[in-house]
């Protein structure tokens, strides 16, 4: 029997919504990977784009466990002698774009290159409630019910 793969013309994408609110931040970041890449499909071929479009909404009220909040740093380098820069999860989150933790962490779990670049391209993260998207219908998808380590309990 040989091996299926899939072409690029036969790829049906969808739409799908996640509400991040109360939601961990890695166990999030890893199910989004999952739906970019198309992993959750039986028709998954590495070299081809056949993940779904993910919108993601209320990205600024994702939680950390333990004391990631305050502790965990993020580092970026300037390019100049001696710019190394950091700044904590928690400068990120109550700063000016507070989606770039969920951005960030998705991106670090989505494959270097190309292919992981326009994957990359089908994840639409916002702060709000709302998002422009309402005309491609997209379906509802519930992470905290997959697992309940998906919720930060109390």
């Amino acid at each position: 029997m040989a091996t299926f793969s899939q072409k690029p013309a036969e790829v049906e994408k969808k739409w799908i919504i996640i509400d991040a609110e109360g939601l961990v931040v890695g166990r999030l970041a890893s199910v989004i990977a999952m739906r970019l890449r198309g992993k959750h499909k039986a028709t998954f071929t590495p070299h081809v784009d056949d993940g779904d479009n993910v919108i993601v909404i209320n990205a600024d009220k994702v939680v950390f466990t333990g004391k990631k909040y305050s502790d965990k740093v993020y580092y970026w380098h300037t390019g100049f002698a001696g710019g190394i820069k950091e700044r904590t999860a928690r400068q990120i989150i109550e700063g000016r774009f507070p989606e770039r933790v969920l951005e960030k962490a998705v991106e670090r779990m989505v494959p270097r290159g190309p292919l992981g670049r326009r994957q990359m391209k089908n994840l639409r993260v916002y702060t709000g409630s709302n998002h422009p998207h309402e005309a491609q219908q997209p379906v509802v998808f519930d992470v905290a019910s997959l697992n309940k380590k998906n919720v930060r309990s109390a």
